[in-house]
């Protein structure tokens, strides 16, 4: 049987829920850490989001 959390401690509905969501979510992380692949500074990216966001915006307007 799973046991019920309250919803104002938890946004799982369930034991079970958030010690799966944990697992997965470690094993992102993990997964991340050990990435061989350069990081990318956060600037680098939002700069590259404002970019695309304006020339979605331009294309929309047409």
């Amino acid at each position: 049987m799973s046991t019920p959390l309250d919803p104002i401690v938890s946004e799982f509905e369930t034991q079970e829920q958030a010690d799966s969501y944990d697992r997965w979510f470690r094993e992102r992380v993990q997964t991340s850490l050990v990435d061989p692949r350069p990081n990318i500074a956060h600037d680098d990216v939002m700069a590259e989001m404002r970019e695309l966001i304006e020339e979605k915006r331009r294309h929309a307007a047409g």
